[in-house]
């Protein structure tokens, strides 16, 4: 499934309060970064604790967004990527590594508390993607 994924300066939870009404939505997930597991390579500041890991609003009988808020200030026009999910590893794998050929990796696909695979990279033409595998 393709979703948007859409990123926030610290007003996630304040956008998709916004949205929800709007679209008379409904909230599927809204995660803080204090429910995530303790881990030494991504220590969270007491002051980020609040903020939202990961959110998803259900805004039409298919149509989702999610999103999440960002520690460091996210430029307008680069807070939207889109979001695959996959069921296989192994399409994962082909479409990550030719996706990352001249791009920037920004998280390395690589297992996580919530996924089997989980990582991010922007290609040669700009375009963030964030790879999820269930």
């Amino acid at each position: 499934m393709i979703k948007p994924y859409l990123m926030f300066n610290r007003k996630c939870e304040e956008a998709f309060t916004l949205y929800r009404k709007a679209f008379d939505g409904e909230l599927m997930a809204m995660q803080k970064y204090s429910d995530m597991p303790p881990h030494p390579e991504f220590p969270v500041a007491e002051s980020d604790k609040n903020l939202v890991m990961h959110a998803q609003l259900k805004l039409t009988e298919n149509g989702y967004i999610m999103g999440s808020d960002s520690s460091s200030d996210i430029k307008q026009g680069q807070n939207v990527c889109i979001s695959v999910e996959l069921n296989s590893e192994e399409a994962a794998i082909k479409a990550w590594n030719m996706l990352k050929e001249d791009g920037n990796v920004h998280m390395d696909l690589q297992p996580t508390f919530f996924s089997k695979l989980h990582g991010s990279v922007k290609d040669t033409y700009g375009i963030t993607w964030m790879f999820t595998v269930n």
